[in-house]
């Protein structure tokens, strides 16, 4: 099993940036990723990354965030940037090892001002 330690939230004016990191360790990795939940709405994916770097990004953050890993240190950032108040939500990181198993960050909050 994969133990996750998430870093970075916070409060932000629109147009900010923010940069949330996530370290694993406990297992060999695959793909990395970030999902984020607003109140009241489901979890969706935010952005993913394979240990060969290929990133699939939703639409909705698609030029305004970017996904990278460190395989190196086994951590996944996000860097956010043009933030807008629609992008206030838990964000959770989420791991595959090799074997497919899912594991969750404990989440971070993110709120953007406006």
């Amino acid at each position: 099993q994969v133990q996750l330690v998430e870093s970075g939230g916070g409060l932000v004016q629109a147009g900010g940036s923010l940069r949330l990191s996530c370290a694993a360790s406990g297992s060999p990795l695959s793909t990395m990723g970030w999902h984020r939940q607003a109140p009241g709405k489901q979890r969706e994916l935010v952005a993913t990354i394979t240990p060969a770097g290929s990133t699939v990004v939703a639409d909705s953050v698609k030029g305004r965030f970017t996904i990278s890993r460190d395989n190196a240190k086994n951590t996944v950032y996000l860097q956010m940037n043009s933030l807008k108040p629609e992008d206030t939500a838990v964000y959770y990181c989420n791991v595959n090892d090799i074997w497919a198993r899912t594991s969750w960050g404990q989440g971070t909050q993110v709120t953007v001002s406006s």
